[in-house]
């Protein structure tokens, strides 16, 4: 008689205050691009599902928002209530904070997870940013007595330093039960939503502290033929300003955009792509919940 095989299938959220380096953290556990990052907080605006299945096990990441303070839009509050709705649930919770700062923010996600009813390990990221190596430990230390972590584990998201550390803790919480996807699939969500994310990520690259948040992408066409996959994605901003700065001078800056985004989703599609961009004003966007709905920022 063989052995039944045992099987272990589970939910890690990912938290943290904006840009302490949650989706970078998701894509190097996935290897792959599937989370968008920028030096921009609050870049993450949904609540993304990365699925990684090795052996028997298969652990699926939730990369959230970035929970923040003294925001009032409609986005905002929206952001607020998906990053708070991944702490239920899920088996264990890593939480992200950066290696030489703690501000309001985490400590108001700290008094989130401390209400947990699963582990809560403590990420500290951007440890080879620390010049004085032997003032790492002590960091380490301080941050610890904030509660009681069920582990501390220091790591660089960027360069991969002690991930795979960190997944074997992961996969020791991960409790048995059969797999919720197939073992080949990364994501729940949409070619649709990933091709919209990658454009939004390329605008938040390219433009910085040029263009604010009120920047959404609604995908129009998504075909897929035999020679190529025609994407067309409409760029939503709130005002006349706004729009001039994405186009650029004599339509640079959408070109290099376009560009940028095509090769990232042929990365990812496996398929040539065929992207048309263009820009339109919807003023308010941000701060209204029906149009956020009909952009797709709906609660679940």
């Amino acid at each position: 008689m063989s052995e039944v095989e045992i099987t272990h299938c589970g939910y890690v959220a990912i938290v943290g205050r904006p840009n302490v380096g949650k989706s970078t953290l998701l894509n190097h556990i996935l290897g792959q691009k599937l989370s968008i990052t920028s030096r921009k907080p609050q870049t993450t605006r949904d609540q993304i599902l990365g699925v990684k299945t090795e052996g028997h096990t298969q652990a699926i990441y939730v990369d959230t928002p970035g929970l923040h303070l003294g925001e009032t839009k409609a986005i905002n509050r929206f952001m607020n209530k998906t990053a708070s709705a991944a702490l239920k649930d899920v088996d264990v919770i890593l939480f992200v904070v950066d290696v030489d700062r703690w501000t309001e923010e985490d400590e108001s996600v700290l008094q989130k997870v401390k209400y947990a009813r699963c582990p809560v390990v403590l990420v500290v990221n951007k440890v080879d940013q620390v010049k004085e190596k032997e003032t790492i430990l002590p960091r380490l230390a301080n941050l610890s007595e904030r509660m009681e972590f069920a582990q501390v584990v220091p790591i660089s998201a960027l360069r991969n330093d002690n991930l795979d550390r960190l997944e074997r803790l992961v996969e020791s919480y991960i409790p048995e039960g059969v797999a919720f996807y197939p073992e080949d699939q990364i994501t729940n969500r949409s070619s649709r939503f990933l091709a919209a994310e990658i454009v939004r990520e390329k605008i938040t690259r390219q433009l910085g502290q040029e263009v604010p948040y009120e920047v959404a992408v609604q995908i129009e066409e998504f075909v897929y033929e035999e020679t190529a996959i025609h994407i067309s994605a409409l760029i939503l901003v709130e005002r006349n300003g706004q729009k001039r700065i994405i186009i650029g001078e004599r339509g640079e800056k959408i070109k290099l955009i376009g560009k940028e985004a095509r090769i990232d989703m042929e990365n990812l599609f496996q398929h040539k792509v065929m992207l048309n961009l263009w820009v339109k004003i919807r003023s308010g966007w941000s701060d209204d919940e029906r149009a956020l709905a009909s952009l797709g920022y709906q609660e679940e």
